[in-house]
């Protein structure tokens, strides 16, 4: 409205465009339904205001790329999943093809751990027109791209690589790569690699994420790992340790300590045996999205405590060599 006013000076012919912008937004969230799209509740009209419209929507916290880069990698691959998941519906939506023309991170919201898109009024359900390739053109701050031109006179596609694209530059390149289980980083070094270079289809995009996500959940990159890798510790199930002495580690699920996400005890044997001051680990029934433990790593605690949803593991040696 603020831009609008400032380039015409009609506060009506504004205020029409910008409830024009709304009902098309409306449309848009009324035929395109998706778990990463935020919900329509309800909308509304003021008869007595020319143009005058509201929209209740799904509530959703503003997308903080920041803080995102603070959390677990699993959390930052669910938001990549998710948006993988929405531009592959966006390709074949009801309506064709949608390109998502001012595509920003501020254009999401977080609800209940999801990535959510909330701006439509942008979206583009048309591929361009064209006469030869060159009018195919995806043009990016870094690189451009030329798509084939069609004999139907269509850009067929373009909306689909534009969208790929920036989800590689705007969300990929940021949270994937970083911290990534390093048996996984091979399949996320190909994933990087093909939308970097726009290689793939968005639908083969979904079937290596996908395949990221079942190796990931089913604990495939850690079919390696050697079963005796839990012998160095004493396991007490049934038992919670208390007044703990804590220390902190990055992406950990807890900021004032060491709460990490693992597929076994023989993952938290490992990743406690890497960390020099860890004594001992925790595994409880809580767990994450994909069905991971959560565990809980310490360098030290007091006494222990019954608990039958818990199980203590104790480092039998210490870095040094020293029996416990």
């Amino acid at each position: 409205m603020r831009l609008c006013m400032d380039d015409f000076k009609d506060s009506q012919g504004c205020h029409e465009l910008v409830s024009f912008k709304l009902r098309k937004e409306i449309v848009l969230m009324q035929r395109l339904q998706h778990p990463n799209i935020v919900e329509l509740k309800g909308q509304c009209q003021d008869s007595a205001l020319v143009g005058g419209i509201t929209t209740v929507l799904e509530q959703g916290m503003p997308l903080q790329m920041i803080q995102l880069l603070q959390s677990p990698w699993e959390e930052r691959f669910r938001v990549c999943l998710g948006l993988v998941r929405l531009l592959q519906y966006l390709t074949h939506s009801p309506l064709g093809s949608v390109a998502l023309l001012d595509f920003q991170p501020r254009q999401f919201v977080m609800a209940s751990g999801e990535l959510k898109l909330t701006d439509l009024d942008d979206a583009s359900i048309q591929e361009p027109a064209c006469l030869e390739d060159s009018d195919c053109l995806l043009q990016f701050p870094l690189r451009n791209f030329t798509l084939r031109c069609f004999p139907s006179r269509i850009c067929e596609g373009l909306n689909e690589m534009r969208n790929l694209y920036n989800a590689y530059r705007y969300f990929f390149t940021y949270l994937l790569p970083h911290q990534a289980p390093p048996l996984l980083k091979p399949l996320i070094h190909q994933i990087m690699n093909s939308t970097g270079d726009l290689k793939q289809s968005i639908n083969e995009t979904l079937v290596a994420f996908e395949e990221v996500l079942h190796a990931y959940k089913s604990g495939l990159h850690l079919e390696n790992l050697p079963p005796s890798i839990t012998r160095d510790y004493a396991v007490l199930k049934g038992m919670r340790s208390v007044a703990n002495m804590e220390y902190r580690c990055r992406l950990s699920y807890n900021q004032q300590g060491c709460v990490l996400s693992v597929h076994s005890a023989r993952e938290a044997a490992l990743i406690c045996s890497s960390h020099p001051q860890c004594t001992s680990f925790s595994l409880s029934s809580e767990r994450t999205w994909t069905g991971r433990l959560l565990a809980a790593f310490r360098s030290g605690f007091s006494h222990l405590v019954p608990d039958v949803n818990s199980a203590v593991y104790m480092r039998r040696v210490k870095a040094s060599g020293a029996v416990l």
